[in-house]
């Protein structure tokens, strides 16, 4: 019998999920929550957020998720395929940074929007 706590919503409940017994979940109070124990025992899967190089925009790094959970084991494997990607601006929320990210049909999309920042010219240019 495994012990977990819910995160599908704020309530947290805490669940019991039953191995021996097809992984049969007591303690929701949603059916939410007998899903959320199921997969979290046979496939747990996490949405991965990061960040990015973007250059010529305001900011240096441009905040990204996955645009679905990806399987745990796969992480670490994401996070390295987004170690060399690097963004121009502009840059759209929403827009795809990397597609089906390490085979996991799950895309990286951009969570902020990158306006195109022109750099005023030095003083002595003038």
């Amino acid at each position: 019998m495994k012990e977990l706590i819910c995160i599908v919503c704020p309530k947290g409940c805490h669940l019991k999920v039953d191995e021996e017994k097809g992984f049969a979940v007591t303690g929701n109070a949603c059916p939410r929550g007998a899903e959320y124990g199921k997969l979290e025992l046979t496939n747990p899967t996490r949405v991965v957020t990061s960040t990015v190089r973007c250059e010529g925009g305001a900011h240096p790094r441009c905040p990204v998720k996955t645009d679905r959970a990806v399987p745990k084991g796969k992480i670490f494997e994401v996070m390295a395929a987004l170690e060399g990607i690097a963004l121009s601006a502009p840059v759209a929320v929403g827009q795809v940074v990397l597609e089906n990210v390490c085979g996991t049909g799950a895309n990286v999309v951009a969570t902020r929007e990158f306006l195109f920042l022109e750099r005023k010219r030095n003083q002595k240019e003038l």
